[in-house]
């Protein structure tokens, strides 16, 4: 994360912002620590699809905040799956 410009303590604010509005657009209910993780978990497998994508990752703060958004959304879409 410090490769991108955000640092540990932004990396969990922005997860946990991007956790948060993921869980409202997924209508979903979780708490602060499971948006947080949503958040910064979801940027990684982003970035990691992006990369599998030959796509240039999303870097600052800006990108953290959506590849975690679409990341968690994901995430929760599969866990979702998973459950049934």
């Amino acid at each position: 994360m410090e490769n991108e410009g955000v640092g540990w303590i932004a990396a969990i604010i922005i997860g946990g912002f991007a956790g948060w509005l993921a869980e409202k657009f997924m209508h979903s209910s979780m708490g602060v620590f499971m948006n947080i993780l949503l958040g910064i978990i979801g940027a990684i497998v982003a970035n990691w699809i992006l990369g599998i994508l030959n796509i240039q990752p999303l870097s600052g703060w800006l990108g953290y905040l959506i590849t975690g958004f679409v990341g968690a959304c994901i995430l929760i879409a599969v866990g979702r799956v998973v459950r049934r």
